[in-house]
């Protein structure tokens, strides 16, 4: 059986592309994690229709994770 926390284990320092619950859309290099999920991603970005925007680094609740799907 494969568990949640050893996928984010094996996926570690990959760009990621994560879904939030408020539907915003994030792109980063997935850093670091904890046993809630919570999420560090370095060199991020918040993707709109429209733009672009830098945001570095983020630290993301565990809870307002949607998905997240490598970025290849």
């Amino acid at each position: 059986m494969v568990l949640p926390l050893d996928v984010l284990d094996d996926n570690l320092e990959s760009r990621m592309r994560l879904i939030l619950k408020d539907g915003r859309r994030l792109r980063g290099e997935f850093i670091g994690y904890d046993q809630y999920m919570n999420v560090v991603l370095e060199d991020t970005e918040e993707e709109t229709d429209e733009s672009t925007r830098r945001l570095g680094t983020v630290v993301l609740r565990g809870n307002n994770v949607v998905s997240m799907v490598l970025d290849e």
